[in-house]
């Protein structure tokens, strides 16, 4: 019997364990679900920074996706690094004929520096190929902006109806990168909106993005409706950032993916 709750995970890897493919596995284990995973990169990195990457040949990536869901019951599955157009052109393909799969894209196309890690080429594929097929899609403010054509300080309803008309069912806006004590992350479907509060922490941390969209995927995966996971998924996150520590040299703080209870029905 296909009994287990399967999740997958499309992303590069980090060798640190703070974000990417370590950090989405770890988040579907805190989650109580079965996680499977295809690399699209290899990076040498630290929460100093990115020191090289080696990006796989797309049709690796694809060979990859096909043999994870020719033998696993994926339910979800969330996409991270995506790397090229000639990737997410693969993956849009492996991914067609499996519309029952929900798909959460973490659209990983600016860095914390502000350079673009997508070339416009590959914003594009992502735009065409996987944004009509989205069950959510979760920019911050620097991703929704390069999404739209919008500017960052857009009120993030506008630039969230902008992402919406592009085809996905729902779109996260995460508001980390703004003002205020508080942030304000807002989940806009084509029907309602959803605004969820929490209290902005001085500490910046590695690999919230990836956390989040992978609980978040977890919780689909386990049967949540859209808006009750992505309600647990960002509490569970504020309780990893509350318990986070500090590598040797790098200023960006990691999340305690060791300890902690992604379990437990909140």
């Amino acid at each position: 019997m296909h009994n287990k709750n399967c999740v997958l995970t499309i992303a590069g890897s980090d060798s640190c364990g703070g974000a990417g493919i370590q950090a989405d596995l770890k988040t579907f284990t805190h989650h109580g679900v079965e996680g499977a995973s295809v690399l699209t990169a290899i990076t040498a990195q630290n929460t100093l920074g990115v020191t090289d990457v080696v990006t796989l040949a797309p049709r690796f990536v694809r060979a990859q996706l096909d043999a994870v869901i020719a033998d696993l019951p994926i339910r979800a599955a969330k996409t991270g690094m995506l790397a090229t157009a000639s990737i997410i052109k693969n993956l849009a393909e492996g991914l067609e004929t499996h519309r029952d799969i929900k798909l959460v894209i973490d659209p990983v196309m600016v860095a914390t520096s502000g350079a673009r890690l997508l070339d416009p080429d590959a914003e594009r594929a992502l735009i065409e190929l996987l944004l009509p097929r989205t069950t959510l899609i979760t920019p911050n403010l620097p991703e929704a902006a390069a999404l739209t054509g919008l500017p960052e300080d857009s009120p993030p309803e506008k630039l969230a109806e902008a992402i919406l008309a592009a085809g996905c069912a729902a779109v996260l806006v995460k508001g980390g990168h703004g003002r205020g004590s508080r942030i304000e992350d807002l989940l806009v479907t084509q029907s309602d909106q959803k605004s969820f509060s929490h209290e902005r922490t001085d500490r910046r941390i590695h690999g919230t993005g990836c956390a989040l969209s992978a609980a978040i995927t977890a919780r689909l995966g386990r049967g949540d409706d859209l808006e009750t996971a992505t309600r647990l998924s960002i509490e569970w996150l504020q309780e990893m950032i509350a318990g986070s520590w500090q590598p040797l040299k790098g200023e960006l703080a990691m999340l305690p993916f060791g300890t902690g209870n992604g379990n437990r029905e909140m």
